[in-house]
């Protein structure tokens, strides 16, 4: 019990921080890409005479703007909580806390390594290591559509309950997708354990190249990652939102109420990300390093501690999250957004009847190898 409680801290402690990151890198980000300098004016500077040693080693902080996070921070905090005057109090106070709690909660059946023992305990390096994680994790997120749709009937705003219409319409188009682009991989695996899962990519095809998801599901994986984009409700897809339609499901939220629906957006594009990492590329998988050391196809053997291989596992996975959130950042910052009949004709008749075919196929290919 002791294990899994500090697991589970250094899990959601990892993720509420990342997700403060976020803020700090989709400021930042979007400035190199724009070719402008980006949030630089959130600084600690110490007004005495002795602290200048210290202002030297804060200006290059400073100067990037990673205070920004603190001061946003610090901002929704002390903010005036807003509820409309003929609003539901109580939704409307519940729904942010619903649409955290359930973005959050899913994180727990990902495993972001394999297995580490420490004084001859075996500690699985999962929160929670569920048999049939994908349908728990499924569950959770389509759990965290009542948030947004209690928030937009809460507000009693028309612009809200919009929003909230909006964002539920499309949580259901893209979520049936999401979740059928994973057959194929359920069905190659045979398992619904997301470590069984990832355990599977270890092993080699024609006896060198490893068998990461994307490897022998890549429709499936562009279809993914597609879908998972819209189940974040970011640009292109932030058609709940709206800012500049005025349309958002929290645009009657002020403070940290409102800081809460915007933090559930980047900790929901964590998980997209972790999900694409387990199911396409491998998960804590590094190409040709078993538990005892990388064995090459070529026969070399080069022995590895426990402790590195360990090491190495959580690194690869920590290292391909931020990737897809970095290609994820990328996309928002490139696209535009879409209509609505344009998001929606998307979902239902572009890429889940592709989605459908691709499982199709899978069963027919997995039938006549078996």
């Amino acid at each position: 019990m002791l294990i899994t409680i500090i697991l589970a801290a250094v899990v959601y402690f990892s993720v509420l921080n990342f997700a403060a990151l976020h803020t700090w890198i989709e400021r930042k980000q979007s400035a190199v890409m724009q070719d402008r300098i980006g949030a630089n004016r959130a600084a600690i500077i110490l007004p005495w005479k002795w602290a200048a040693p210290v202002n030297w080693l804060l200006r290059p902080l400073n100067e990037l703007g990673l205070f920004h996070p603190i001061a946003d921070a610090i901002k929704m905090f002390t903010k005036e909580d807003y509820v409309p005057p003929y609003g539901d109090k109580f939704l409307h106070t519940l729904a942010p806390f619903l649409a955290m709690t359930f973005a959050m909660v899913g994180f727990a059946a990902i495993p972001f390594g394999d297995v580490l023992i420490l004084g001859g305990q075996t500690i699985r390096l999962q929160v929670a290591p569920i048999n049939a994680a994908v349908l728990f994790i499924f569950a959770m997120a389509s759990m965290g559509v009542y948030g947004v749709v209690l928030a937009g009937f809460a507000s009693n705003s028309n612009y809200a309950f919009l929003g909230g219409m909006r964002a539920a319409s499309q949580m259901l188009a893209y979520e049936i997708t999401l979740g059928v682009t994973l057959v194929g991989i359920v069905m190659i695996f045979g398992t619904l354990d997301l470590q069984e899962i990832v355990r599977g990519q270890g092993e080699l095809l024609f006896g060198w190249l490893p068998k990461w998801g994307f490897v022998v599901q890549p429709v499936a994986f562009f279809l993914f990652v597609t879908a998972g984009l819209a189940e974040t409700k970011r640009i292109p897809y932030d058609i709940p939102e709206g800012e500049s339609e005025i349309v958002g499901y929290f645009t009657e939220y002020s403070g940290m109420k409102f800081g809460m629906f915007f933090f559930t957006d980047f900790i929901e594009t964590i998980m997209i990300a972790c999900l694409a990492t387990t199911f396409f590329f491998g998960g804590w998988q590094v190409p040709y390093l078993t538990a005892n050391g990388f064995n090459f196809p070529w026969g070399a053997f080069a022995a590895v501690p426990h402790p590195a291989v360990v090491a190495l596992q959580i690194f690869s996975f920590t290292l391909k999250v931020f990737f897809f959130c970095w290609l994820f950042m990328t996309i928002r910052w490139t696209l535009p957004r879409f209509r609505y009949d344009q998001l929606m004709a998307l979902g239902w008749k572009g890429i889940f009847p592709v989605a459908l075919v691709n499982v199709v196929v899978t069963a027919v290919i997995v039938l006549i190898f078996q």
